[in-house]
């Protein structure tokens, strides 16, 4: 089964990079009582101690050489995260989730780049992780709002997330895996959507169902052309003659920008088949 969850997985062995401050504790609880393998902590200086029984080491390298940790979620302050993530990297982990903001531009441009260069998959900065629901989790969404399901999310908004995926399981549905990949302006997951999405459309099979999952939900926000990108990937085969996929892709637009959203839009189309705007 090739999906979203392919990130993470029941396989997935798990450090926290900051497991011994509040944030690190608090969602480390969390993600235990998910049934994920959190297999160790770092925090330097720290090394010996434990944290809800999962062991501290003084750096990546230890706990990756002690635990064969394979992926890594950071609650690191903003001026270390470059560092921190740096490690973890050279440590070997193949996926890292970046909850950290306000992490300086460039910063996450030199860790995406040297990611990229060592086979590294970043999510974030900035952003509430990802969930395999019934699998792992790597974040900090809550717990109780997510059931196995078919409905894949990939959204650069956190509370937008919880809003449609408490939605989507409210209505019978559930998720196959869900995405935050960041919502500030250098997140790296934004560029990387456009694989993530690819993976997600190219899996064939969902639990329980025989003809692969019925949807997913793209939650954008303003700031870049990632959307327009998303929207041009989706529609491009479709414009070729190739028929259209077999899953509804839905997104969500809301908020007070909507009608300048539908004015440039306008702009952009043919003058005599304009598109029709919301009332705020």
């Amino acid at each position: 089964m090739l999906e979203l969850a392919v990130l993470l997985d029941e396989r997935t062995r798990l450090l926290v990079q900051g497991i011994t401050g509040h944030q690190g504790q608090f969602h480390t609880r969390a993600m235990l009582d998910y049934d994920t393998k959190v297999v160790a902590g770092v925090t330097p200086g720290k090394a010996g101690e434990t944290v809800h029984g999962v062991p501290v080491f003084d750096s990546c390298f230890d706990a990756v050489d002690e635990t064969g940790a394979n992926a890594s979620i950071m609650f690191v302050p903003a001026p270390y995260a470059k560092d921190a993530a740096v490690e973890a990297i050279e440590a070997g982990v193949k996926l890292l989730v970046v909850i950290t903001e306000r992490i300086p531009f460039h910063d996450t441009l030199d860790v995406v780049t040297y990611a990229r260069a060592k086979g590294c998959r970043v999510i974030g900065p900035n952003c509430p992780g990802l969930i395999s629901p019934g699998k792992a989790k790597a974040g900090i969404m809550p717990n109780h709002i997510f059931r196995p399901g078919d409905v894949g999310v990939i959204s650069r908004s956190g509370t937008l997330t919880y809003e449609i995926v408490h939605a989507i399981t409210e209505a019978g549905f559930g998720e196959s895996a869900c995405l935050g990949i960041g919502g500030g302006p250098g997140e790296a997951g934004a560029p990387d959507a456009e694989a993530h999405l690819r993976v997600h459309r190219g899996s064939n099979r969902a639990p329980g169902k025989a003809d692969g999952a019925c949807g997913r939900n793209h939650l954008p926000r303003n700031g870049n052309r990632a959307e327009q990108d998303r929207c041009v990937l989706e529609g491009a085969d479709s414009r070729r003659g190739v028929p259209r996929r077999h899953r509804p892709v839905t997104p969500r637009i809301a908020g007070a920008e909507l009608n300048y959203l539908f004015l440039e839009m306008n702009e952009s189309r043919n003058p005599a088949k304009p598109l029709r705007g919301f009332d705020m």
